[in-house]
């Protein structure tokens, strides 16, 4: 289990749009199943990887800028909330209601996704649960499995940028265990027994940095 704060950016769908409560954004910044190449590793965020998320408090900004006011806010997702989360089959939603009269920053987003300038969200998120597929190859498949809780979801003007501080610690995890099990093969050893190699794959979950 890790409580570190993780940080992901996709060209996932955005769309401004005008009803009766005035200028909205929408759009879908988690999506289950789709698999992501993140340089050094796949990842897919698995089906009902926010079950039990804690989404009590959201913030919605704009490139994750923290010294800016948000924008908007879910809290506890409730009626007075200002942006609206939903989890469903596909994975979640996010419905925002922009104060355009009072908020230029407000309004320049709006513009900014109505015209297709920015077109990418972003979110921040803690995971409780991930299993490795394929460790042994030199492209493993990273599958989040539980999502313990999500901080802040963002519009991004470079939705394809990955490099983050924390994506850069899991790179050094993932080296350190492909380095494990490359020093296994090359040994002369005896074939390990099925109780030598479910110690070994709990050594490579602990090398990648899934148990802290």
């Amino acid at each position: 289990m890790t409580n570190d704060l993780e940080q992901r950016s996709y060209s996932f769908e955005i769309r401004a749009e005008e009803n009766e409560r005035g200028h909205v954004i929408t759009g879908r910044p988690i999506v289950y199943n789709s698999r992501t190449d993140l340089g050094y590793f796949d990842e897919v965020i698995e089906t009902g990887a926010l079950n039990n998320t804690d989404l009590t408090d959201v913030r919605f900004l704009v490139n994750h800028d923290i010294s800016k006011i948000p924008l908007a806010r879910s809290r506890r997702n409730n009626g007075n909330s200002t942006m609206l989360l939903t989890v469903d089959a596909e994975g979640m939603g996010i419905r925002v209601d922009l104060d355009t009269d009072n908020n230029a920053e407000a309004r320049a987003l709006y513009s900014a996704v109505e015209r297709g300038d920015i077109s990418g969200m972003s979110f921040m998120f803690a995971i409780r649960g991930e299993e490795w597929d394929n460790l042994d190859s030199d492209h493993p498949t990273r599958r989040i499995t539980d999502i313990s809780s999500v901080v802040e979801v963002s519009a991004v003007t470079f939705p394809a940028y990955n490099a983050t501080t924390i994506n850069a610690r899991s790179k050094e995890a993932l080296d350190s265990a492909r380095s494990a099990l490359e020093n296994v093969r090359q040994q002369p050893a005896k074939p390990l027994d099925s109780g030598e190699l479910d110690l070994l794959k709990e050594k490579t979950k602990l090398l990648g940095g899934l148990h802290k």
